[in-house]
């Protein structure tokens, strides 16, 4: 198979979906039907869904969307290219195909990169334990899989080769790493042999859920030369009435505790964080907690979102919720607040002098 840029002209269509949250559903079932519009008029022969609102709606997208050939789950993946040859082949009756979700985490090697060509996604682990009663991930990705050392350092290797300089190291829970296949967290195993991969420069970590972040994590990111001093660390509110609510099993004071070690151990650090306003019950009184809380850490880089009513969450079924002029109200006000605190940060590295990798040279400027 040949990858072509538009799909104008092109055999066939798969369209990768997103399902987490209702923006998501929205803009996937958005691109779907533009594609269904094209086949129908003649601009391609076929469309195959696939991703994970194809793993939530399954065999009801060929009623909601009518024109799909083929959708296909998250755990079928490799049954892509052969629905592809299906299709093609004349035999293009509507197919889905589902597998549960594996023991381990699917090998990733060998696939086909979208990233700069210095970086790419490492994926350690598939799926969630968590049961966070806002959050749909668990019904389409699974329970956590972790996916073995062995396989990860394949993979990096074989990134490090291809002229990979910087491995983002992505899983739904990071922290979580090893529980479930060797019984106890190994993420610090994975990240010291990880290091000593020649040609990575640079190690990043992703969605570090706050449990099971240790001390002994703590140093190994304090100590290295490769991973560098940025934690994407979802906590998605402070006030610990919200966090019980939306069952996340942290508070806000050992959150706190956990945050002022890493600022005081690791050099330099750049936190990055992901908050949920709006959640159902929530009260001004709880929102501006959230907003005081903002304003004593500083997170360097914060992404807000307002609540979005998952269907078969806990949270779809809990009293109190918000209209959508309220959520997008107190959205804007930490966002505002947030954006004072990152230009702060940005400030005040003026003059300094820093390493960085450079993804390509532009031909725009002569300067």
């Amino acid at each position: 198979w040949q990858l072509v840029r538009e799909p104008q002209g092109a055999d066939l269509v798969v369209i990768n979906t997103c399902a987490f949250i209702d923006a998501s559903r929205q803009e996937s079932y958005g691109v779907v039907r533009e594609m269904l519009a094209l086949k129908k008029a003649g601009g391609t022969r076929g469309v195959i869904v696939s991703g994970c609102l194809a793993e939530r709606q399954k065999e009801k997208l060929f009623d909601e969307m009518p024109g799909i050939d083929s959708v296909i789950g998250v755990f079928s993946r490799d049954e892509i290219t052969r629905a592809a040859e299906r299709l093609i082949g004349g035999l293009g009756e509507q197919r889905s195909i589902f597998r549960p979700a594996p023991a381990t985490a699917l090998d990733d090697s060998g696939r086909m990169r979208i990233t700069p060509r210095h970086m790419a996604y490492l994926k350690i682990s598939e799926g969630c334990d968590r049961t966070c009663t806002f959050c749909a991930i668990p019904k389409m990705r699974g329970k956590h899989a972790t996916k073995p050392i062995e396989e990860v350092l394949r993979e990096a290797r074989e990134l490090a080769a291809d002229g990979m300089r910087e491995l983002v190291v992505v899983a739904q829970d990071t922290t979580y790493y090893g529980m479930d296949l060797y019984g106890e967290p190994r993420l610090v195993e994975l990240l010291e042999q990880l290091e000593k991969i020649d040609g990575i420069d640079w190690i990043r970590l992703m969605y570090l859920y706050p449990m099971h972040f240790s001390d002994r994590l703590i140093d190994t990111i304090a100590r290295s030369t490769k991973i560098v001093p940025y934690i994407d660390m979802p906590l998605q509110h402070a006030n610990d009435t919200v966090l019980k609510r939306m069952q996340r099993r942290v508070a806000r004071a050992p959150t706190e505790v956990l945050l002022e070690k890493l600022r005081r151990q690791i050099p330099d650090l750049v936190l990055r964080t992901t908050f949920i306003v709006g959640f159902p019950g929530e009260t001004r009184s709880q929102f501006e907690d959230l907003l005081g809380f903002v304003q004593q850490w500083k997170f360097e880089r914060a992404g807000v979102f307002t609540y979005s009513l998952e269907p078969d969450t806990p949270a779809a079924k809990l009293d109190g919720h918000l209209d959508e002029d309220e959520k997008v109200d107190r959205r804007d006000q930490l966002m505002r607040l947030q954006q004072t605190i990152a230009h702060a940060h940005s400030r005040s590295q003026v003059g300094r002098i820093m390493d960085t990798i450079i993804d390509r040279q532009s031909t725009d400027r002569e300067d």
